[in-house]
């Protein structure tokens, strides 16, 4: 456990739902832990016990699905695992996913076919995941190599695995439901005649939703507030000029309503409360690496790849360099957007992040606010 991990707590200490089981995390809700082929490699789901209406009007007992997994040979044979031992038989009734990210909504389409019902998801992140299944340059091809070229990557095994990626999305999501209920800020939904509130989250996904349920105390987080990790925040070929962490941080702020003891049901990790605890130390963390970025600015302009060892202090695989150049963008685009760095091309053609000349007092005094705040 590392140090920041004392000032929150895991209820139910070292418990994982085995495979293809589930474990009751609060009345009505089960835990779902399933396999993902990555470095982060699980997330988690969950069953939410529900009473719908079905097409005559007659009440029938069921399970709301939030988010399904990648969709995969092996996550489709832990839901027939979940399907036979974990459903008290009963039907599932709906499906709710958080964000658009593969291994949140990888398997929607197949849940909603098998048990004909609907999808419940943002239009944002619905579309978006539209998107990115037909455009197979989404998420890498030329456009995205290109697109790291211009950011200072240098390292051709990574640009060749970008290259190769053009078809990363559809083989992890294959196809979506033709149809979907759209979910927004807001918005109050009865699951199993407990409301649960919609809050929305950016910087993370294009329209990440959260549900919070006041009668159980309990938030289930998506990937906005996970409990060992930062959330991953990026700037994408495709958004090129985007100020995500601002989103994110902002985002953030909208948690610290909820109750101090909330149960926090995050994707990744497992079950804690210290929510916000948990908040003050993702602000912190962002902090002090654009503290480090002004820093090193006094030195040199820098580009997205110069920021990398500043900000990763381990090894990183191809997979794990896409997230990281992101999130490397993301705090220079922060700064870049508050005035405290400008963005130039180099002669090399190369986007590069410095203090406007003559402004380093400027620069040193967020330096300063940054450590302070």
């Amino acid at each position: 456990m590392n140090p920041l991990e004392h000032q929150i707590h895991y209820p139910l200490g070292d418990i994982l739902p085995a495979e293809g089981a589930t474990v009751e995390v609060a009345p009505g809700i089960k835990w779902i832990r399933m396999g993902l082929p990555f470095a982060l490699d699980h997330i988690n789901l969950w069953l939410l016990r529900d009473r719908q209406p079905n097409a005559s009007g007659t009440l029938v007992d069921g399970w709301t699905v939030v988010d399904c997994c990648i969709d995969s040979a092996t996550t489709r044979a832990q839901w027939e695992q979940v399907f036979a031992n974990c459903l008290e038989g009963l039907p599932i009734l709906r499906v709710i996913v958080t964000h658009m990210h593969p291994d949140h909504i990888g398997l929607a389409h197949w849940l909603c076919d098998r048990w004909n019902v609907r999808l419940w998801i943002s239009a944002t992140d619905y579309n978006v995941a539209r998107t990115a299944i037909y455009d197979r340059g989404g998420f890498g091809g030329e456009a995205s190599a290109d697109f790291y070229l211009l950011h200072g990557t240098q390292d051709e095994a990574f640009l060749q695995h970008v290259r190769g990626r053009v078809s990363y999305f559809p083989t992890l999501v294959p196809s979506l439901p033709s149809t979907f209920r759209r979910i927004m800020d807001g918005d109050s939904i009865d699951i199993g005649g407990r409301a649960w509130q919609c809050i929305s989250g950016y910087g993370h996904a294009p329209e990440h939703m959260a549900l919070y349920c006041p009668e159980l105390t309990t938030l289930i987080s998506g990937d906005m507030v996970l409990p060992r990790i930062s959330t991953n925040v990026s700037v994408h070929a495709a958004e090129p000029e985007s100020n995500p962490l601002q989103l994110f941080l902002q985002s953030l702020l909208r948690y610290l309503v909820l109750p101090p003891g909330t149960l926090v049901l995050p994707s990744h990790g497992k079950p804690f409360q210290g929510l916000h605890e948990r908040i003050q130390q993702l602000q912190n963390h962002h902090r002090e690496r654009l503290g480090e970025i002004l820093d090193a600015a006094h030195n040199s302009a820098l580009s997205a790849a110069d920021v990398l060892p500043i900000m990763f202090k381990r090894p990183l695989d191809s997979h794990q360099m896409t997230f990281a150049m992101g999130e490397a963008l993301a705090h220079l685009h922060w700064l870049w957007f508050n005035g405290q760095l400008e963005r130039t091309l180099s002669a090399a053609g190369v986007h590069r992040f410095q203090y406007p000349p003559g402004d380093t007092q400027r620069a040193e005094h967020l330096r300063v606010q940054l450590d302070a705040a």
